[in-house]
């Protein structure tokens, strides 16, 4: 028995560097390709150790600077072999251009009715298919901040997969009526058509659990939640990365912690493909639903040595360069 992973990275203008009062340009420079680390150096790591990964794109920047940035993002990405699902950020529908932010809509999609939820989904849908992409089947939605009526929405438009419950960000932002620890898929009760493909968590200190995310976990925490997926025939592993996350959140220097996770993490699953395969929602895999599978449990060992890591990174890769005279 195999347990398949959802390689998944969300590929976006980070709102940031727009309210920062960066053009088009140099918001996809530092969003989609910072320091020579971004997408095109993501996809050739994915195609060096043959892995498959979703980038859940999301078109919506479209509305302020026009398709061609979304088309460079989806070219890129399908001319790699890769899959182009969709993603959504809802405040880009009233952005415009150089005015550093100042208008904007409701930054989550739970703050939105479910005719304006389908409005919305319907107008990403047909600026993502415009950019070049084939009509998407899975969805995750901006921050996770997906609720019950985004699922009906989705199921109303045809999709098969939702992959926005996170249970580290729920109640909060992410606010599908699924348990917390739910990591399982699971058939959705109030949209027959729809299965849930939650994000992986583990449980990195008793009580509380974070996201599998490249720049959350170790390679230490990742190595073991894999090997614990692996072990209990989990139904699915579902893991989390941006394109801009390999760099410092300034987009102009490359985070060498999460180079080195990343670089990691593709040779872990390159050498546990045999039970732990990379796959893409466009391959439809056979996923077993409604399993109670549970969340890798604590180790506080590999947790302080996560935060001392961490305390690295943002200390080493966050910190501004001063300037000599």
């Amino acid at each position: 028995m195999t347990t398949p992973v959802f390689l998944t990275i969300d590929t976006e203008f980070a709102w940031r560097h727009h309210a920062a009062g960066l053009d088009c340009d140099a918001i996809y420079s530092r969003s989609l390709e910072p320091a020579g680390v971004g997408l095109g150096y993501q996809l050739a790591e994915l195609a060096r150790h043959d892995l498959k990964a979703c980038f859940f794109v999301d078109p919506m920047p479209a509305i302020t600077f026009g398709p061609a940035p979304i088309r460079r993002m989806i070219d890129t990405i399908l001319e790699a072999g890769q899959e182009v699902q969709l993603h959504l950020h809802p405040n880009w529908t009233s952005a415009r251009a150089g005015d550093r932010g100042v208008a904007h809509d409701r930054f989550q999609l739970y703050m939105y009715s479910l005719a304006e939820q389908t409005d919305l989904l319907v107008r990403a849908t047909e600026l993502l298919v415009e950019a070049g992409a084939p009509h998407p089947i899975a969805f995750r939605a901006g921050s996770y901040a997906a609720n019950d009526d985004t699922l009906t929405a989705l199921e109303g438009l045809g999709f098969a997969y939702d992959s926005s419950h996170n249970g580290s960000e729920a109640p909060h932002t992410s606010r599908i009526s699924l348990p917390a620890r739910q990591i399982a898929p699971v058939r959705c009760a109030n949209g027959a058509g729809i299965t849930e493909v939650p994000v992986t968590v583990i449980e990195d200190l008793r009580g509380r659990i974070r996201t599998f995310q490249l720049c959350a976990l170790s390679a230490g925490e990742s190595y073991d939640a894999l090997e614990h997926a692996a072990v209990s025939h989990h139904a699915a592993v579902t893991i989390v990365s941006h394109g801009f996350e390999l760099a410092n959140r300034r987009g102009t220097r490359a985070n060498a912690v999460h180079v080195r996770r990343f670089q990691a993490l593709c040779t872990m699953l390159a050498e546990m493909r045999d039970v732990l395969p990379t796959t893409h929602f466009g391959d439809r895999p056979v996923l077993e639903l409604d399993r109670a599978d549970v969340p890798l449990g604590p180790d506080p060992v590999r947790t302080r040595w996560r935060q001392a890591e961490q305390l690295w990174s943002n200390w080493i890769s966050e910190r501004p360069r001063s300037r000599r005279t």
